[in-house]
């Protein structure tokens, strides 16, 4: 029944707004500030006073990935600003064309790298705020603002969802899912014992002991700027060496990917909002993490390991000892895993779940252009699953004829 409404409502948009709904799709983006013309002064600000933490969206973090991350350049920024309190919103966006290769008006959160774009809005005027980007991406010429990978149950979502509620409208979840977080105010031996049990935890020990056979196995922690750029170097080298060097998609293996995360990483070092973690057998670096940190809450970026070391489970070692680090710091309440649904190494320790998805927020009520951008993304995502189901039988068939 929701199929046949949909179509309906998608039938009776016209012909003329679908045709003025093309036009402006390049033009909404290129009407916005870009983002570089933002000083990351009050960005840095407002990004301490945020509603809910992103780590993703620290001007350091931002910036460097705008600058010369892989595809990820030229974004452009919806900002709010209050009567004297300065900024007090903002996302970074891009064209809907741009991120799905659909031209209609809609604006689209930034892929900032990391799999979270929860907007940055002031904790004491995040309804303002919320209203302001809204009415800017009006202004632009979108129908539509489209929040990819935002916390669904956070302050940032509750303040849109109060705001369209006045308005007499919804946000829409476009899809959503359950990832992996931990509860870092609770004692660490606790939480592991109670999300592997006895008997895993007997086998890492295990395996931690014989890992011990190549040098002592230690754990560090890199902070200070000239730590994190040697640590950044080393995790670089582990990632590429396994299965994303393989593939191609390690952030060493392009030169625009490894700048951004050389300059990220020691920007926000400076402040306190980066570290890198590094498990050693020796003087052996076998695994090694980014983790992000904003206000109350870290983000576990990326993980490399040593593959010739998998057999001792180096990335779970190293998480482990990630894991009694994060609970034992008080500035830390929660750790967000940013990983997959489903991840097969973070899920079995990290039993916590946040509540993530993809979320429309219609920027005029009752807008027919509404409803025909909600049934290009179903059918997108519709035509995706057959086609990567296909993509994936063509590759088994070339590799058995190889």
């Amino acid at each position: 029944m929701a199929e046949f409404a949909e179509s309906a409502v998608v039938r009776r948009a016209s012909t003329r707004d679908a045709t003025r709904a093309h036009a402006p799709a390049a033009d909404a983006v290129g009407a916005l500030m870009p983002l570089t013309d933002i000083s990351a002064l009050p960005w840095r600000a407002l990004s301490g006073r945020a509603s809910e933490p992103n780590g993703y969206y620290l001007p350091d973090w931002e910036l460097a990935v705008n600058a010369s991350a892989r595809g990820r350049g030229g974004a452009a920024a919806l900002c709010a600003w209050g009567d004297g309190a300065g900024l007090i919103g903002l996302l970074p966006v891009i064209s809907m064309w741009r991120a799905y290769k659909i031209p209609l008006p809609a604006l689209v959160s930034a892929d900032p790298y990391g799999t979270l774009s929860t907007p940055t809005l002031d904790r004491d005027l995040a309804e303002d705020a919320a209203v302001s980007l809204m009415q800017q991406a009006r202004r632009s010429g979108a129908r539509a603002l489209i929040l990819r990978d935002v916390s669904l149950d956070g302050a940032a979502m509750n303040a849109f969802s109060n705001v369209l509620r006045r308005g007499g409208m919804q946000p829409r979840i476009l899809q959503s899912h359950l990832r992996a977080c931990l509860d870092a105010a609770g004692d660490a031996d606790d939480l592991l014992r109670d999300a592997l049990g006895a008997k895993k935890l007997k086998e890492l020990r295990r395996q931690r002991n014989r890992l011990a056979e190549h040098g002592p196995v230690q754990f560090d922690v890199a902070r200070a700027p000239r730590d994190v750029a040697a640590a950044v170097d080393i995790f670089l080298e582990l990632e590429a060496s396994g299965w994303k060097g393989k593939r191609g998609t390690a952030l060493g293996q392009d030169a625009g990917d490894a700048a951004f995360i050389h300059r990220a990483t020691s920007a926000l070092a400076e402040t306190g909002g980066c570290e890198i973690v590094t498990l050693r057998a020796g003087d052996t670096p076998v695994a090694s993490a980014i983790v992000l940190r904003h206000l109350d809450r870290a983000f576990y970026f990326k993980l490399g390991v040593d593959e010739r070391f998998a057999k001792f489970s180096p990335g779970v070692q190293l998480t482990l000892d990630l894991t009694r680090h994060l609970c034992a710091d008080p500035a830390i309440g929660m750790v967000d895993s940013t990983a997959n649904p489903g991840h097969p190494m973070i899920d079995p320790i990290w039993r916590g779940r946040l509540a993530i998805g993809d979320v429309l927020i219609p920027l005029r009520r009752r807008d027919p252009v509404v409803a025909l951008i909600r049934a290009a993304l179903i059918l997108r995502k519709g035509l995706r699953g057959p086609a990567r189901r296909l993509i994936h039988l063509v590759r088994k068939r070339q590799e058995k004829s190889s």
